[in-house]
């Protein structure tokens, strides 16, 4: 029993190395997203943070307007970038779970 409590300890560490280089990995993933008539772009990595964001020059005459689309498309973006984000983690973390009966996280 003792040795596969060790087992089980050894794979849980394993894992958060696994997970730990994932978090690394999606700092190079990106994520584009754009609003319907393209006048405002942004990227973010999959660990949502914002790498750029394109404004067309259309869109400086109103400030209001302005404000609804950085609105609007940011959060799509991170929307996008946290579904991204958390199946990357959960892939890893269901991959390197020991079998432990009545121990399904992860179905």
């Amino acid at each position: 029993m003792f040795s596969d409590m060790m087992g089980m300890m050894g794979k849980l560490k394993e894992t958060q190395q696994k997970i730990e280089e994932t978090k690394k990995r999606l700092d190079t993933v990106l994520v584009d997203e754009q609003s319907a008539d393209g006048l405002l772009k942004t990227t973010l990595t999959a660990n949502r943070k914002i790498k750029s964001i394109a404004i067309d020059d259309a869109l400086l005459a109103d400030k209001e307007q302005l404000e609804d689309y950085l609105i609007l498309v940011l959060n799509k973006a991170i929307e996008k970038a946290t579904n991204v984000n958390e199946a990357e983690l959960a892939a890893v973390a269901k991959q390197g779970m020991p079998n432990i009966p009545g121990l399904d996280m992860f179905k």
